[in-house]
């Protein structure tokens, strides 16, 4: 789902919340994916005293005060689905919470369609590679049988340091630009390229499984 100008927006309202200049829109986008004390550490590296009333005050905020919508990408209901249909596995490696990760999951109706999730409370966070380690030993499989799908630099690196062929999309936080300069085997530009990509197995790599990673 679209919910990089949600994260921005709760970013900025945190920091005033917590008496804190407000870092830029790009600055907040680039931590995207962090477990979110990384995430305020990064950004705020001099109030480290302020850390937990950052983190507290932006889960208040994204969950009851900031309204900005985070509408599904065209097409990912679609892809999700043949994928299923196909026998793929998919997965979740997340930098949110379990219950944030729950809540959306619900909301969007998406849940029936991942064999297992994972967040920042149950492994490390990105760019370490537990969140991918933990569900390829979960599924039995090895890096070779699985390919992850983000849309940071983060996302990239985890993917790499994990063994793991990447695809990166720009629905969302990093570009066509920044993504062409990462391990990314391909880049797709919206949910039919990516579609086409994974249902017809078209990958450089022989991939019996997917891991696709939701931001």
């Amino acid at each position: 789902m679209d919910s990089v100008p949600k994260i921005v927006n709760t970013i900025h309202l945190a920091a005033t919340d917590c008496g804190l200049e407000r870092v830029t829109d790009e600055q907040a986008k680039n931590i995207i994916g962090l477990s979110l004390e990384k995430a305020m550490l990064r950004l705020f590296p001099h109030h480290p005293d302020k850390l937990q009333q950052l983190v507290a005050a932006y889960k208040h905020i994204y969950k009851h005060v900031d309204t900005t919508p985070t509408p599904l990408f065209n097409g990912v209901t679609e892809l999700l689905k043949q994928l299923k249909q196909q026998g793929k596995h998919i997965a979740v490696a997340t930098g949110k919470s379990r219950v944030g990760l729950d809540r959306l999951l619900a909301e969007s109706g998406l849940q029936d369609y991942f064999v297992i999730t994972r967040t920042a409370c149950e492994a490390q966070s990105k760019p370490h590679p537990d969140m991918l380690e933990q569900i390829l030993q979960q599924l039995q499989l090895v890096p070779q049988q699985a390919v992850m799908v983000g849309d940071t630099l983060i996302d990239m690196e985890l993917a790499q340091r994990a063994g793991v062929d990447a695809i990166g999309v720009t629905m969302g936080v990093a570009s066509r630009e920044i993504l062409y300069n990462t391990h990314a085997k391909h880049i797709c530009d919206n949910y039919q390229q990516l579609a086409q990509l994974l249902l017809t197995q078209d990958i450089d790599t022989e991939i019996k499984q997917h891991l696709c990673e939701l931001n």
